[in-house]
Parts: structure tokens; C-alpha cells; sequence
């Protein structure tokens, strides 16, 4: 599978600057045994739930907890925290990420610098498993930059004050409650709104009478006629909304390509994207793409699909599920390279175990703690 996806690359002429982009782990890898020959890597995971603040419901479903599994990884006494968050819709379970960390074995590894092999051993265990993969990658990552003492977003060279405002997402619900949503949104500068149902109209009016703060929509498919979805693009337009968000199902490839050509805001890949190959096929179908940590595998693929689709002249959102401040200040590393955020998966929980990137007067503020900048970890709900 490795080997088709990197000569689908080659054959796209992209592969060069894909690979260019991992230059700086290519160089850890030259730091051998950087903390002695013996020391091993001790890897360890535990399931969690996360509790949502309210119900929380797109087009096609509703949950109020979502699964997910907390990973450690320590060596010479430091240790690295990661996270697979698995909302039921994606197909992972405590079940499959229990059965798929199981079978990692980073024994065989004395050097953490060594990211590349690592990570290619891990995403070659089995097919699938994206998220348990990709908290395996945080947990490696914020190890490395924790025997580096720097913030990832320092080592790839990034400016900490160019992060974007992150938006913060309304899911679907009754006028009464969507109202309750709005104000308890009061500190962030962008609203996202969740469509794809028969109430999308009621839904922005409703929210249009209480607040005329920016909107950006997702759809989650809901919309399946190209001209249906044109005409709500237009209604949406005049309301102040910024971009939609995969409008029409994934499947629909042309009418997606169409309606990107014809709509007067621009179009982004979610469901439609999850790893590098997919960010080419994105190309001339969406205006631009939506990366998600859970979908593809970890901060090491974001990282190179994020420079994938600035060469393709792509915009680039940064997403996530319902996770833990560890997985979205995992992502938040990438954020100064970004047009848009949604980084709030945190905020809409009750039981976040970690503390790390801060939201200040709407904006994606990045830490200097090393890693992946976590602040604080609750070790009673971690342990």
C-alpha cells in the first residue's frame, strides 16, 4: 500500500515536494542512540470517554461521549502524550484501537529520533486505524520535542503570531438551544455551523438574529442535487458566511467539480479527504481541503499534506474531531501555516485531562512548553 501511494506520487510529479517536507525528522534520524544504546521506549495506552457539553449532532448523527484512547510513550524518564479520538461514525472503537496498539512494539527502536522508520513500521501494522496510528505520531512527536525542549512549531521554523482565529462549531439543534450555543460562543470570532438537513434556512436565521459574527457552514454531505446546493451556496453568501464545507457527498466527484467552478465561496475537501493521495484528488474538485489528525494518521502526514496542498495553490483548514487538549495542541503546531482553524474539539467537552494551546480573544495561541506544547496533564484521569 506504501509503495502504490508513493508511486501514485511519483507519477503526479509531487512526490519531491511531499518528501521535502519531512527533511527536519530526516536529520533526528542521524542522532543515534541519542540517549544510550540500552534505552528502550515504553509504550502504554488506556481508554477514555470524552463527555460533551450538549448533545452534538450533524447531518447524519448524534452522540453526547465519544471514545478515546490516551497513549503514553517515555523513555530516559520523559514522556510523550498522545490520543486517538474515534467518533462512531469513522468505524474505530476502544475495540479495534486496543486490538491495533496492541500489536505496536517500539522495543525494537533505541533511537525516538528515528521518526520516519517508526512511523512507517506503525502505519505498516495493519491497513486501516488511522486514529490509534495517529496517537501513536503525537505520542512520538511530543516525545521528540520534549528531548529537543523546543515546540514543534519552532523546529519546523514557524511564526507563533501568525495563527488564524479557530472557529467554533454550532451543532444542529432546536432555535432555543442553537441561540443558548451562540452566546455561550461569545469569545470566538468565527461561528461554524453544522447544515445538511431540512432545517439548514432556520438554522442561519436563527443564529443571523442574534449574532452577525462571520460563519463558515459544513454540510457533512447532506446536500445530493449540484444546483440545490448552488442555490444554498448563494443564500448563504448573502448571510455572511465565508466557505462551505464538503456541500455534497464524496462520491459525487463531477458535481462537486462543478459546483466549486460555480460557487461563489470556496469549497473544501473533509469526508472527502484523509491521507496524501487524496489531497491530488482534492485538486480541481474543492477550492481547498480540511486536514484532521484522526483521518491521517498524525502531525507527520498533516504536516505533509498541509505543503502538498500550499504547492497545489490549495487553502488549508485545520480540523478535528471531540479531542483532548493533547490531540489539538498537537495540530494547533501547524496552525501559523494555515488559512483557516477548527481547533474547538476541546471546548466542547467536560473531562479534558490535559491543558495546552489557549484560545485568546478567538485566535490560536501556541505555547513554548516543548513537544507539542502541553501545559498540564491530570495524571488521576490519565493513570
Amino acid at each position: 500500500m506504501k509503495q502504490n501511494r508513493r508511486n501514485f506520487l511519483k507519477s503526479s510529479g509531487l512526490l519531491a515536494g511531499v518528501i521535502a517536507t519531512s527533511s527536519t525528522t530526516d536529520l533526528f534520524s542521524k542522532n543515534i542512540n541519542f540517549m544510550g544504546k540500552d534505552t528502550k521506549m515504553k509504550f502504554s495506552f488506556k481508554p477514555y470517554t470524552l463527555e460533551l457539553k450538549h448533545v452534538f449532532t450533524i447531518a447524519t448523527s448524534s452522540r453526547s461521549t465519544t471514545p478515546v484512547m490516551l497513549t503514553q510513550l517515555e523513555y530516559d524518564g520523559i514522556i510523550g502524550y498522545g490520543e486517538a479520538s474515534m467518533p462512531p461514525y469513522l468505524g474505530e472503537s476502544h475495540k479495534t484501537a486496543t486490538e491495533f496498539l496492541s500489536k505496536v512494539d517500539l522495543s525494537q527502536f533505541n533511537d525516538p529520533f528515528e521518526v520516519e522508520d517508526i512511523l512507517d513500521y506503525v502505519d505498516g501494522i495493519a491497513e486501516k486505524n488511522p486514529a490509534a496510528k495517529a496517537s501513536v505520531d503525537i505520542a512520538l512527536y511530543d516525545l521528540v520535542g520534549k528531548l529537543l525542549g523546543k515546540p514543534w512549531y519552532k523546529i519546523w521554523g514557524y511564526d507563533k503570531s501568525k495563527t488564524p482565529n479557530t472557529s467554533f462549531t454550532i451543532g444542529i439543534d432546536t432555535p432555543e438551544v442553537v441561540k443558548q450555543k451562540v452566546k455561550e460562543a461569545a469569545p470566538y470570532k468565527i461561528l461554524k455551523i453544522k447544515l445538511g438537513r431540512d432545517s439548514d434556512k432556520q438554522m442561519i436565521e436563527t443564529i443571523r438574529s442574534v449574532t452577525d459574527k462571520p460563519l463558515v457552514v459544513d454540510v457533512n454531505q447532506g446536500w445530493k442535487d449540484k444546483h440545490f446546493a448552488l442555490d444554498m451556496i448563494n443564500w448563504l453568501n448573502e448571510r455572511g458566511v465565508k466557505f462551505v464545507e464538503q456541500p455534497m457527498p464524496k462520491t459525487q466527484i463531477e458535481d462537486m467539480a462543478w459546483l466549486t467552478e460555480h460557487s461563489p465561496l470556496p469549497t473544501f475537501a473533509d469526508e472527502a479527504l484523509q491521507r496524501i493521495p487524496d489531497v491530488i484528488k482534492a485538486h480541481g474538485v474543492y477550492s481547498g481541503i480540511n486536514i484532521k489528525l484522526m483521518k491521517c494518521t498524525g502531525m507527520r502526514e498533516a504536516h505533509k499534506m498541509l505543503n502538498l496542498a500550499k504547492s497545489l495553490n490549495m487553502q488549508v483548514m485545520l480540523g478535528c474531531m471531540t479531542e483532548t487538549s493533547c490531540a489539538i495542541s498537537a495540530m494547533s503546531q501547524l496552525a501559523p501555516m494555515a488559512n483557516w482553524a477548527d481547533l474547538d474539539g476541546n471546548l466542547l467537552i467536560s473531562n479534558d485531562p490535559f491543558e495546552g494551546m489557549l484560545i485568546v480573544d478567538g485566535k490560536v495561541t501556541l505555547t513554548d512548553a516543548p513537544g507539542i506544547g502541553l501545559t498540564k496533564v491530570n495524571e488521576n484521569l490519565i493513570k
